[in-house]
Parts: C-alpha cells; structure tokens; sequence
C-alpha cells in the first residue's frame, strides 16, 4: 500500500487542495496527517480525498473541539499509535522523544511534523518520517511524502 503523509498545512487551502489531487491520483491507500491544521474550514479542501484519513493535533490547532467535531474519529491526541499493513505507526506533532523512539525498537515507524523540515531516516528498523510543510508558509517549499509498505521507501514530493 502507498501511504499519503502531511504535515503543517496551517490553513493552506490550495497547498491542501493539491495534496488531495496528488493522494488520489496516486490511489493511495491511506493518508497521515502530522499536525497543524489549524481551523475546522480546511475540511473543505481535504473533502475530495478518496483515502481515509488520520490525523493528529499540532500545537498550533486552536480550534480543538471545533476540528474534533469536523473530523470526528479522525483526529487523535498525540502520540497516537496505528497498524497499516502489519507495521506499528507512531504519529506525532512535536519531537519530543525523537531519538528515544528511534531506538526504542517499539515502532517501524515514526511520523512527525513541527519543525517544517523534512526528515527521513532509519535507526535500526525504525523508518522515521518527517513530510516537511504542506503549507510552505515557513520554508516556501510544499512537501508531501509516499510511504511504500511493502518495500518501506519514501519519496518526497513537491506540490
């Protein structure tokens, strides 16, 4: 399965609108976001996507109860633990504990969002994922990632 993974889109509608376009043209199986949201309207542009979706709480998700309500079973408190194709998933916003989670042996993978920067690296058999912005308000760059399952690769992609 390919896997469509974001981060930091904080409100960008059309950043948002071209990542839908890229997941479905894709046929991805699945869509991670990482975080940072911001505001329930950006349902609007995630409303085309063909893919269920996760997603986690960012620090900058103000409007909490209001994306609960939108997005409801869809948005978790970090960190928040799923299987996609039998590998054990950690999804958070911030860092924190990065490099304990790396080799801690616990996950084959973690994704992150937060600091905008993309990262993709292994520690052991832990994949580390770190789609950079979708946004691109802070680096001007609007990243995405494909997590292929079966063969573990990622590849980032430029909207």
């Amino acid at each position: 399965m390919i896997v469509g993974i974001l981060s930091d889109s904080h409100d960008n509608l059309d950043a948002l609108r071209k990542a839908v376009e890229r997941f479905n043209r894709r046929q991805v199986g699945l869509v991670i976001h990482a975080g940072d949201l911001v505001a329930p309207f950006v349902q609007r542009a995630l409303s085309d996507l063909k893919a269920p979706l996760v997603m986690v709480f960012g620090n900058n998700d103000g409007e909490r109860l209001g994306l609960a309500r939108t997005f409801e079973g869809k948005i978790f408190q970090p960190p928040y633990t799923l299987s996609v194709e039998g590998k054990r998933v950690l999804v958070l916003h911030e860092p924190h504990n990065l490099e304990a989670l790396k080799v801690s042996g616990l996950y084959d993978v973690v994704i992150y969002g937060h600091t905008h920067e993309i990262d993709v690296t292994r520690t052991g058999k832990t994949l580390v994922i770190n789609p950079g912005e979708c946004g691109g308000w802070l680096n001007g760059r609007r990243t995405v990632a494909f997590w292929d399952t079966e063969t573990n690769e990622v590849e980032i992609v430029e909207l």
